[in-house]
């Protein structure tokens, strides 16, 4: 997506910066040898995880499942009981979020939506 494109929808480094302010918005970086490798974003207003990339050099060393997991924490932590995305279909994304117990929910115009419905732990302690 352009900047433009991403301007024409309200996305700009203010409304980020806003979000990540008032806690609706997450996002978290891994970093290797100090160099960012991958990063991702969530929205607990709609439960949506609005991002994950990771460089293609450093793909399938666990980065992106690792984000992936703290964008769920996340969600959950703010009282969301499903995750939803969209991503490309037939791409490696899509692969990606199936094996990680995503399922579709359509197709549309190039794209895959998903969902996955989230668990919530309770710690039960005794006094």
């Amino acid at each position: 997506m352009t900047v433009d494109a991403m301007v024409a929808r309200g996305i700009t480094p203010e409304s980020v910066g806003r979000a990540m302010d008032d806690g609706t918005l997450g996002a978290w970086v891994a970093e290797h040898q100090g160099t960012v490798v991958a990063f991702a974003m969530a929205e607990s207003t709609e439960g949506r995880l609005f991002a994950l990339f990771t460089h293609p050099s450093h793909a399938g060393q666990g980065h992106g499942s690792s984000l992936l997991k703290i964008a769920e924490d996340f969600l959950t932590q703010r009282g969301r009981s499903e995750i939803v995305l969209d991503t490309g279909a037939g791409t490696t994304a899509e692969q990606f979020y199936l094996r990680r117990g995503y399922e579709v929910t359509s197709r549309r115009d190039g794209d895959v939506f998903m969902k996955k419905t989230l668990s919530h732990c309770v710690l039960l302690t005794k006094d």
